[in-house]
């Protein structure tokens, strides 16, 4: 992969995506990305508003052995990023 795929956005093959869980309206798409032998906290989230869906990719630096937890942990950091933030994530 070239040095440009993965600084904007091709980080390699996800975890096995799962079902959004509905939080605030907002829908948490926890989506660790697997690096290596780790998995890579990721999640994407998504509002409606607007007739418009918005979308934010949330990132972290964090890793995880397990993709479960990986995922547990993304859905956790992303209710975090939703309770400070609100629909400020979009902007």
């Amino acid at each position: 992969m070239s040095l440009f795929s993965r600084l904007f956005g091709g980080s390699g093959p996800k975890a096995q995506e799962t079902e959004p869980e509905i939080y605030k309206d907002f829908r948490i798409y926890a989506e660790p990305a697997k690096e290596g032998g780790s998995y890579r906290m990721s999640a994407r989230i998504e509002k409606d508003i607007d007739g418009d869906t918005k979308t934010h990719m949330m990132i972290r630096a964090d890793t995880f052995d397990s993709a479960d937890t990986a995922v547990e942990m993304s859905t956790a950091k992303a209710k975090m990023l939703i309770d400070q933030q609100g629909v400020g994530i979009f902007s």
